[in-house]
């Protein structure tokens, strides 16, 4: 698990950027934080933030974060305005040992209302539609809002052709594998898009719920795993519907996989593709995961988990895990960790692919032997010196890592070679 850092998540505004001269107040605040961060004054920088900011980010829950933050990161060396839409104004934060997004919000007082660090990623490259095919707008309809897909089809085809649904992964995906939150810029799920068709295979691929151009009136605490799945089972009751279709393929990579497990029972589905999917539950992966941090936190997120399974919530979470633990999102763990894959996958009653990678250094291959062996008569397939972003990458972290930032990296060609034979051997 990549190591955390973070300010607040306080009051952040999604918006249309479309202005790009910075305003004096902003300029002001930037440089103040800057001031203060660096003579590790947290207490200052408090100061700066609006009454319902101070409530709901207290000081002796923003000041230990702030210190521990200096401590990682060290020196803010320089703050580069990027672009402003009121109320929010971002910068490209470079530290000594890393470079962030900084966010920034302030009322009508000047004060802070939102303050944001996340990975700073360059803008995601256009990757070339090839040009046999071609693209269009998919809207789905749902109860809190809609969400928003892109159809990728052959332009020269006759008769009716196998459609992949491509559900993404964990965190705030987007339809082409990418997360600026995340520092996540691969284009992997736009490459596999393009390479399934130029194989004459339709792909759907989509903005999660409340990422990118899915909306939804669902508020953070209100987010459940089921959420996802009933997002999924929409979109695939919508390509069912669709005559242009001869089959309908779920495909779901990392925690994606959970959800189309979830997603195809009792569905017009016609087969089911795990890629870099888990076999066991969530709980059980990341409490491994915390294994690498130190004892202290490990222990906080223990105390967290065991509440989670009596059913209680836990307010007072280590600024280390906040980003993954804190009290907005506990409900969505709990009804995530419910769930344990390997069960799910062997109430599946069509045929099923495994795709993993060796060089998996979020799934390791022992989990797609988990499913394989709840699913007998699923195909498995290791591709040697895949990743979890589904590229070729060395096993070192550090270098495994770095790919997930090279978006003009191409896909395993194995993996696209192991998709396209199933689903074209599909009956």
């Amino acid at each position: 698990m990549r190591r955390i850092y973070l300010i607040a998540f306080v009051l952040i505004f999604a918006t249309v950027f479309n202005a790009d001269s910075q305003p004096a107040n902003y300029a002001a605040v930037a440089n103040k934080f800057k001031q203060f961060y660096n003579a590790g004054q947290p207490d200052s920088i408090f100061n700066m933030f609006s009454a319902e900011m101070k409530a709901s980010l207290p000081l002796a829950q923003f000041k230990p974060t702030t210190i521990q933050l200096k401590s990682q990161l060290g020196a803010l060396n320089k703050t580069e305005f990027l672009k402003y839409n009121q109320p929010l104004a971002m910068y490209k934060a470079t530290f000594d040992n890393a470079v962030f997004l900084l966010n920034i919000t302030l009322n009508n007082q000047s004060k802070l209302t939102g303050l944001l660090l996340s990975p700073f990623v360059e803008d995601a490259k256009t990757i070339a539609l090839d040009p046999s095919l071609k693209e269009s707008a998919v809207l789905l309809k749902t109860l809190s809002g809609s969400i928003s897909g892109t159809l990728t089809m052959p332009t020269n085809v006759s008769g009716k052709i196998p459609v992949v649904l491509i559900i993404a992964g964990s965190g705030p995906t987007d339809r082409d594998g990418n997360s600026a939150k995340l520092g996540l810029n691969g284009n992997t799920y736009k490459m596999l898009a393009n390479e399934l068709g130029k194989n004459n295979i339709a792909t759907l691929r989509y903005d999660k719920r409340l990422v990118g151009q899915s909306v939804s009136t669902t508020k953070e605490k209100e987010l459940r795993f089921e959420d996802y799945v009933d997002d999924a089972v929409g979109l695939i009751n919508q390509l069912s519907e669709d005559k242009r279709f001869s089959k309908v393929i779920v495909l779901g990579h990392s925690e994606g996989s959970l959800v189309g497990i979830l997603s195809i029972r009792d569905q017009p589905v016609n087969a089911f593709i795990s890629v870099a999917g888990a076999g066991r539950s969530a709980d059980i992966i990341v409490t491994e995961q915390m294994k690498s941090q130190p004892k202290y936190v490990a222990d906080n997120f223990k105390t967290m988990l065991d509440s989670l399974k009596k059913g209680k919530f836990t307010e007072n979470i280590d600024p280390k895990i906040y980003a993954i633990a804190r009290p907005d999102i506990q409900p969505y763990l709990m009804s995530w960790f419910r769930y344990s894959p390997a069960k799910e996958l062997k109430k599946a009653k069509v045929p099923v692919l495994i795709i993993q990678g060796t060089n998996d250094i979020q799934v390791p291959v022992t989990d797609a032997d988990l499913l394989k062996k709840a699913k007998s008569d699923a195909v498995l397939t290791i591709i040697p010196g895949m990743n979890h972003i589904l590229k070729e990458a060395p096993a070192d972290r550090e270098q495994n890592l770095a790919t997930y930032n090279k978006p003009d990296l191409p896909l395993k060609p194995e993996l696209v070679t192991a998709i396209v034979n199933f689903v074209k051997g599909l009956k």
